[in-house]
Parts: structure tokens; C-alpha cells; sequence
């Protein structure tokens, strides 16, 4: 059985040590020959469109490992009898729970303007904010969601949860403008799916106090990337994105330069701590497919034709 495999994080090589067995073809070597006999596909992470449209190039495709924990960008692109499997509990919960908290302390703290004043050697004294008091608005509240409110309340915050699914202390995604006037802290953390797609509206954004501090990292297009630009061009509102609508987020757009927004590279899932569990992950599904067991992290099963 032929596996094309990300070298990168000793993935390719994981899955060779444990199956010597099969063949294994390794994504950053760039040939090409041997696809058609490709049965099992692991992503890159953070791989580009090009790695997502090798897929149609794979005929006897029967599984799509993806190594993060979303696969909106996948999911149209995999083939009904193909079995898509993402990444979840490879600790990019945890680890864009933590980032979150990161970004909002950051921003309360003014570190940014800390860490360019140490740049220019320049001690400059400021007053700056605190979690202590502050509501933060969940918009989701899955694995990242549930993460970031354990690692708020501590700071002693207070938290309001929306998601798709209404349950006992979680609103539905209807409340949202009405919700957010309530928030010093909107974080975006649910799925990206047709109907979250710019749920971060401007008539939220709008709803928002002054100087509330909209935060990012879920995907780009949860929010309503102009609106935003607007608010923030005002002065009215401040932003922490590790996500954004188009990513590279373009050198011409205005966020790079507004003062009162903090820009990361889509690093919230990105840790050490994945790395390290990556392999042996990839390395089990492998095994699992070769063996014709029950594969882990489903999200769209094999449709027989």
C-alpha cells in the first residue's frame, strides 16, 4: 500500500519505521510519480491550495488525514469514497485556547507598545488594563472555547457563551448583537461552516462597547474583515487576530499599521507539543487503514457509490 506523507516533524518517517511494509512517498520531494497508487494522503499543516488540490490527482484515494483540527478548507475538495479524518487531539486546542489568552492579556497589558519602546531603548511608564472585571464573549464553545474559558476565569473574568447549539448556559448564535453589548472581549472560536461565515457581523461588531477587543482564532472569514477595518480605523474598537480573511494577510492591508490591533501568523494550533504527537498519530491511522480497523477523527465518511 503507497502513503504520501509530510516529511516535516518526522511524520513521513514515523509511519516508514512502523509499516516498512509499505511505500512511502514524501510531499516536500516534489516528484510525482507513484500517485496513482496512493491510498492514503496526509496533509502538510498549514499546507497551501496546492496541496489540497493534489487530491483530485490521487485515483485510488481512500483516506484524507488532515492534521489540524479544521478541515473547512478540505471538506470540498475530498471525493465521495474518500474518508477525511482531521487532527483533533493533537493538542491545537489547547494550544489556540492558550494563544487566545495570550493575545487578550497582550492587548490589555499594551505589550506590543512595550516590546517597540524596548526596541528604541526608551523606558515609557503607561497605566494599562486588566482581566480582572472584564466579560468575555465565547463565540463557540467547543474543545477551543471550553479551553479559553478555564484559562479566563482564574484572571477573574467573567464569560458569555454562544454557539450554533443552544444548551443550558450557551446562547444561540441569534443573541449574538444582543450579547455582545454586554462584552469587554469578543474571542471567535467556532467552525467555520456556511452558516458561521461572517457571523461576526458589523451590526456585532457595531453592538460592541467602546474599546472592546475583538479577538480572532478561529478562521478569517468568521468576521466581517471590512466592518472591522472600520471600527478599528475609528479608534473604536481594538483587535488580536491570528486569523485573517486572506492569509498572508496582504502588505497593503491597513491592519498592519493601526496601533491598536495585534497581528500573529495564524499560530494558534502550532506548538511543540503537536509536533511531538503528530507522528505517532499519522503513524496509528496508518496502521488502522492498512489493517481495515476503524479510523479516528472522522468528519466525512466514505460515501459507497
Amino acid at each position: 500500500m503507497t502513503f504520501l506523507l509530510p516529511s516535516a516533524d518526522g511524520v513521513a518517517d514515523e509511519v516508514a519505521k512502523r509499516l516498512p511494509q509499505a511505500t512511502i512517498l514524501r510531499y516536500e520531494d516534489g516528484g510525482r510519480s507513484g500517485l496513482g497508487e496512493v491510498q492514503f494522503y496526509c496533509l502538510p499543516y498549514m499546507g497551501d491550495g496546492d496541496s489540497v488540490a493534489l487530491i483530485a490527482q490521487l485515483p485510488r484515494l481512500r483516506v484524507v488525514q488532515s492534521l489540524s483540527s479544521g478541515v473547512d478548507n478540505v471538506l470540498g475538495s475530498v471525493p465521495g469514497p474518500v474518508t477525511l479524518c482531521n487532527g483533533s487531539g493533537l493538542h491545537h486546542e489547547e494550544g489556540t485556547a492558550e494563544l487566545a489568552v495570550t493575545l487578550i492579556l497582550a492587548s490589555l497589558r499594551r505589550i506590543p507598545t512595550f516590546a517597540l519602546d524596548q526596541s528604541r531603548r526608551s523606558w515609557h511608564h503607561l497605566r494599562t488594563d486588566s482581566l480582572e472585571g472584564k466579560t468575555a464573549l465565547l463565540v463557540g464553545h467547543g474543545g477551543i472555547g471550553q479551553g479559553i474559558e478555564r484559562r479566563l476565569l482564574p484572571f477573574g473574568a467573567q464569560v458569555i457563551r454562544v454557539s450554533r447549539t443552544a444548551r443550558e448556559g450557551v446562547a444561540p448564535l441569534p443573541e449574538l448583537p444582543r450579547l455582545a453589548a454586554q462584552a469587554d472581549i469578543l474571542v471567535a472560536c467556532i467552525a467555520l461552516a456556511p452558516e458561521t461565515q461572517g457571523v461576526i457581523s458589523a451590526e456585532v461588531l457595531a453592538a460592541l462597547p467602546d474599546g472592546a477587543l475583538v479577538v480572532n482564532v478561529g478562521r478569517g472569514p468568521l468576521v466581517d474583515a471590512a466592518a472591522l477595518a472600520s471600527q478599528l480605523a475609528s479608534g473604536r474598537l481594538q483587535a488580536a487576530l491570528d486569523v485573517t480573511d486572506i492569509e498572508p494577510l496582504p502588505v497593503g492591508r491597513p491592519e498592519w499599521a493601526m496601533p491598536n490591533v495585534l497581528i500573529t501568523p495564524h499560530i494558534g494550533g502550532d506548538t511543540f507539543a503537536f509536533a511531538r504527537r503528530a507522528p505517532g498519530f499519522v503513524a496509528d491511522q496508518a496502521e488502522r487503514h492498512l489493517a481495515g480497523r476503524p479510523l479516528a477523527n472522522i468528519v466525512k465518511p466514505a460515501q459507497e457509490s
